[in-house]
């Protein structure tokens, strides 16, 4: 059974840091691209940041480079997502997402709040 369990979200400060994490199983993690996406109130679901399978090659929002990192660790099938510099408007949940060809995998996502 596929499973992708996002972690590590929660009420942060304005310019405070949070480190989300996303657990893997249930198939060959190495293989997959892997993505967070976030999704605000009354917006659409887009790319925070991506990461190729061998971490050759990673890609950002505008709006969130230099401030996020991501991550993975093929041994432990996880992949991280720090978050530092947070801004009001990086209030969203935040899901995790495998890919690879026609398949694609979804999280549930992990609430992250910004805000004083």
């Amino acid at each position: 059974q596929v499973q992708l369990v996002e972690s590590g979200g929660g009420l942060v400060q304005p310019e405070g840091s949070l480190r989300l994490s996303c657990a893997a199983s249930g198939f060959t993690f190495s293989l997959y691209v892997m993505s967070w996406y976030r999704q605000a109130p009354g917006k659409e679901r887009e790319l925070v940041a991506d990461i190729t399978s061998a971490s050759r090659t990673t890609n950002y929002a505008d709006s969130v480079k230099g401030r996020f990192t991501i991550s993975r660790d093929n041994a432990k099938n996880t992949v991280y997502l720090q978050m530092n510099s947070l801004k009001p408007e990086d209030t969203a949940v935040y899901f995790c997402n495998a890919k690879r060809r026609e398949t694609n995998y979804w999280g549930k996502g992990t609430l992250v709040t910004v805000s004083s």
